[in-house]
């Protein structure tokens, strides 16, 4: 039976490859996330991806798939930094839930180095560019 792993992010995230490429990288989530579902090592893994930069439909998907999922990545972007009613969502459900940022967010600007999430997560992953997704859905499989 395939693990059901799912991928959440929020804000601005739909214009990786378009936004601060110094810091996000050149590629579209649309085609990392192709060449992840590819990898062989993810092959008995069903991967659904959610995309939204509403706070309110953030913490939706999470109540929708929060009590089947065997695993949630989320990488709320600035809603890590400000959003209480997210991290709510997250105690509220039973699904484990692995935080990812794809930059250092403790060598940016100070406001990132606080995350509501972090401490309602079963871990935080970050800096690792995209890679940290498939860090997180790897970490799910030990």
């Amino acid at each position: 039976m395939k693990k059901k792993i799912s991928i959440i992010n929020g804000p601005n995230l739909n214009l990786l490859g378009k936004r601060e490429k110094k810091i996000y990288g050149h590629k579209s989530f649309t085609d990392f996330l192709k060449e992840l579902k590819k990898k062989e090592l993810f092959s008995n893994i069903e991967i659904n991806y959610y995309q939204n930069n509403s706070e309110g439909k953030i913490i939706d998907i999470l109540h929708d798939i929060g009590f089947y999922c065997d695993g949630i990545i989320i990488n709320a972007g600035a809603y890590t930094h400000t959003s209480i009613g997210i991290a709510d969502a997250i105690k509220s459900i039973i699904s484990p839930v692995i935080e990812i940022h794809i930059s250092n967010i403790h060598s940016r600007e100070s406001f990132r180095k606080t995350s509501y999430l972090s401490s309602v997560c079963k871990g935080t992953i970050f800096g690792f560019g995209l890679r940290s997704y498939e860090l997180g859905i790897i970490s799910f499989c030990l």
